[in-house]
């Protein structure tokens, strides 16, 4: 039994790895590693169809990103200290464990404290496939901690901190200690058109495509698969 769990969470950390280059846009495939992908394929989800009317992927795709969560996670869900670990690998010089615990909410969207399959590629889905509307509404998720329709100053602060200590001793420049106020700072200048201390949906989305460097960055994801 600890041999299986074992095996379990390295497989994790390999799919996790492979996500991450996925999202980033560094895993290169081409047609022969599809079809390999495809003939690999053992086990079809039910609601497959379902899925596909509902995401942005095709059905192909949605079989490769099956095999990969499914073969990785056999149980079929992620819960957070997993995620956490998971996480931890891509930032081995800081602690990002609380972004960790920010960014597994935005994909448990049903509150489960579990992440599963059909969350996953939902998220995915969006980030990678989504208009530029619902890249930002999801962002804009993420930052909403309390999940009120606002982001609030004190939320911002600790999506920034959190930021941050992933970021570790080893960030360049030097963070001084004052450094994520003035980031915070400056995001509220930027996003509370009304001044009213909070930024609501709207003004995050217009305030994120009046900037190009955001609308750049967003286009990173595009294309990916």
């Amino acid at each position: 039994m600890a041999g299986c769990a074992k095996r379990c969470k390295q497989g994790l950390v390999k799919f996790a790895i492979s996500v991450h280059k996925l999202v980033t846009g560094t895993l290169i495939k081409d047609k022969a590693d599809d079809d390999l992908e495809m003939t690999m394929v053992c086990h079809r989800p039910e609601g497959l169809d379902q899925l596909e009317a509902l995401t942005n992927f095709n059905k192909r795709e949605l079989q490769v990103l099956y095999r990969g969560f499914k073969n990785e996670c056999p149980s079929g869900v992620v819960n957070e200290d997993t995620f956490k670990q998971i996480y931890s690998k891509f930032f081995p010089h800081g602690d990002a464990s609380q972004y960790a615990h920010y960014l597994f909410n935005a994909f448990d969207t049903g509150n489960s404290g579990s992440i599963k399959f059909e969350d996953f590629v939902t998220a995915l889905s969006i980030l990678l496939k989504g208009t530029v509307t619902e890249k930002l509404q999801w962002t804009f998720n993420l930052y909403d901690i309390n999940r009120d329709g606002y982001i609030n100053k004190e939320e911002m602060t600790d999506i920034v901190r959190a930021i941050y200590d992933m970021m570790g001793k080893y960030t360049y420049p030097v963070l001084k200690t004052d450094t994520p106020k003035q980031h915070v700072d400056a995001f509220f200048q930027k996003m509370d058109k009304n001044r009213d201390g909070v930024v609501t949906l709207d003004e995050f989305l217009l305030s994120c495509q009046e900037d190009e460097n955001i609308m750049r960055s967003l286009q990173l994801f595009e294309n990916v698969m």
